[in-house]
């Protein structure tokens, strides 16, 4: 049963030899951290009645819903709700009594899942936004709030999260970030017209100059290097504008802003023109910070086009980093103590009054005339540098100038990274190796993944079978059926070259024994969308894996084996989304 409680009122615990945090712990919070609903305590912990009204409620509602169990070891799902189970993919039997962590994969934040991770360490709630998987490798963006829920003794028994699908508005913010990247290069246009014009000026000339001066070595060696200059230049530039235009998700990667931002600043001079001054001042040996590249660029070179529109001929624009320790400020900033890299972009222009920053980072906001903007500039940089962990300020005083700062915080140290990584909580449940320890055929045209994904298996008892392609490992099947030795499981990869691919080979399996569950792995989870077989009876792995997620989907795999019938009835409305 659930007692409501009134929130002035405090849980009094009893003493007790439990380890885990208590309810009224919560009080003792700084204001700061973010705070939820405490007035409930949870006298019956059982889930065996499920008559009641509340657990009609609960499968019944749209909003996917999850209970963990932190008494357990790794903290495993003990209760998924109809709506969940619609989500992902998933039967209620393949996914309660493991952790929730089989939903992430290889395009999942680390940063995401370090939050969930540290709100479960310190029994706090807990709302973001993190990339999922589902059981058929799709992808799917996931609103997650996870708060604790504790006994009438203040003894903290579940973890309750409910889920939101917001693809739909993932992909409507991408395709506007993609909207603004375009009309970046529409306004970068005549800079590239003239620069590469100047480039064939250069490379015609050294050309010409080369036929005269062939047979003097020292003019021509000259001419040559002049040429490959301007050739070399061009094709920089060139890759630079196609990376910046490509459509993709935020694809994260450790980088130093200072050299990032030297390695386009011929984009960023064309963008500023000749009439204004552009002084660039990076602090060299900046620790690295975690963000997509390609929109880094799009986002300071928004900033950058901004800021010319607003100088007046022969102004200045100025572009520099610095490295930042925020403790005691850190809440002025909205953010949490620690290190950051703070990038900003200053001009001497006309400013702002005060009621257009409030608005400046409005989605279609925008004081340019009718025709020269979306106001669309400064709410994609916002967009961008949330996403990415940080947060967007902005300076600005009328008839003095505007200063926007982008602050990134730095990417914890390969030390740091290793000791997360230890403390993950992966417990591999060792297998004795003997003739009838579980036999997993493994199929990759791959020689070093193969190898991997061999030892990885071999290492805690499986008995492992390689095939090349799928061909030979249908062969290989057939042949171990014939000697009444199956495999217990196939772990293949769905791109191979040549012949069939992995999910012919896994539809051509089902039909030859239905009970041998087989998991599918490609680093192309969007094509999965398209092609995946429509029955839905495989699991799939995103490339790249770790051991440990490899050996948790063999292990839950060869647990419950490979789905077959009808199965569950899903629900005609589905599960909610935004």
């Amino acid at each position: 049963m659930i007692n409501d409680k009134n929130n002035s009122q405090e849980p009094t615990p009893n003493q007790t030899s439990s380890n885990q945090p208590l309810a009224s712990d919560l009080e003792t919070l700084s204001d700061r951290e973010p705070r939820h609903w405490a007035q409930t305590t949870i006298s019956d912990p059982t889930l065996e009645n499920r008559s009641n009204v509340f657990f009609a409620a609960v499968e019944m509602t749209r909003m996917p819903m999850i209970l963990a169990d932190p008494r357990l070891p790794d903290c495993p799902i003990a209760f998924a709700n109809n709506a969940f189970l619609d989500l992902t993919g998933y039967e209620a039997d393949e996914i309660v009594g493991r952790n929730c962590r089989f939903l992430q994969g290889a395009g999942t934040d680390p940063n995401d899942v370090r939050q969930l991770r540290e709100a479960i360490a310190e029994c706090k709630p807990v709302a973001l936004e993190i990339l999922n998987y589902r059981r058929n490798g799709t992808p799917f963006w996931n609103a997650i709030f996870m708060g604790p829920v504790f006994d009438e003794q203040g003894e903290l028994i579940y973890f309750f999260a409910s889920q939101l699908d917001v693809s739909k508005r993932r992909e409507s913010e991408m395709a506007l970030r993609q909207g603004q990247k375009m009309e970046a290069i529409g306004q970068l246009t005549a800079g590239l017209a003239h620069d590469f014009n100047n480039l064939l000026q250069i490379l015609n000339n050294s050309l010409d100059r080369m036929k005269d001066k062939r047979l003097d070595h020292q003019a021509f060696d000259r001419q040559h290097m002049i040429a490959q200059q301007a050739a070399d230049r061009g094709a920089r530039l060139t890759r630079q504008l196609l990376s910046f235009a490509r459509r993709t998700r935020l694809d994260p990667t450790e980088v130093n802003l200072s050299s990032l931002i030297n390695s386009f600043k011929e984009l960023i001079e064309m963008s500023v023109g000749s009439q204004i001054d552009l002084y660039i001042n990076l602090r060299l040996r900046l620790p690295d910070v975690k963000l997509d590249a390609n929109y880094f660029e799009m986002a300071l070179l928004n900033v950058v086009t901004n800021a010319r529109d607003a100088s007046s001929v022969g102004g200045s624009i100025t572009i520099k980093t610095k490295l930042v320790h925020l403790n005691g400020d850190a809440e002025a900033h909205r953010l949490k103590p620690g290190e950051y890299v703070i990038v900003t972009v200053e001009d001497e222009g006309q400013g702002m009054l005060p009621h257009i920053i409030r608005r400046a980072t409005e989605p279609f906001f925008t004081t340019k005339p009718s025709g020269q903007g979306t106001g669309l500039g400064l709410a994609m940089v916002q967009g961008f540098v949330q996403q990415s962990g940080g947060r967007l300020e902005v300076e600005s005083e009328h008839q003095r100038g505007t200063s926007i700062h982008m602050i990134f915080p730095v990417h914890a140290s390969k030390e740091q990274t290793e000791t997360i990584k230890k403390n993950t909580g992966y417990k591999a449940h060792p297998v004795d190796e003997s003739p009838s320890s579980p036999h997993i055929l493994v199929v990759e045209d791959n020689a070093d993944i193969a190898q991997y994904a061999t030892d990885s298996l071999m290492e805690i008892g499986y008995q492992v079978t390689v095939s090349q392609n799928a061909t030979e490992a249908l062969d290989v099947f057939q042949q171990a059926l014939s000697e009444q030795k199956p495999f217990s499981a196939v772990f293949s990869d769905v791109i191979m070259p040549g012949g069939p691919n992995g999910l012919v080979l896994a539809e051509k399996i089902s039909l030859l024994r239905p009970q041998t569950p087989v998991i599918l792995t490609t680093g192309y989870n969007d094509e999965m969308s398209l092609n995946a077989p429509e029955n839905n009876s495989f699991e799939v792995l995103g490339k790249p894996y770790q051991r440990s997620e490899l050996i948790d989907r063999i292990q839950a795999a060869l647990s419950h084996g490979s789905r077959s019938g009808n199965g569950r009835q899903t629900s005609d409305f589905g599960h909610a989304e935004e």
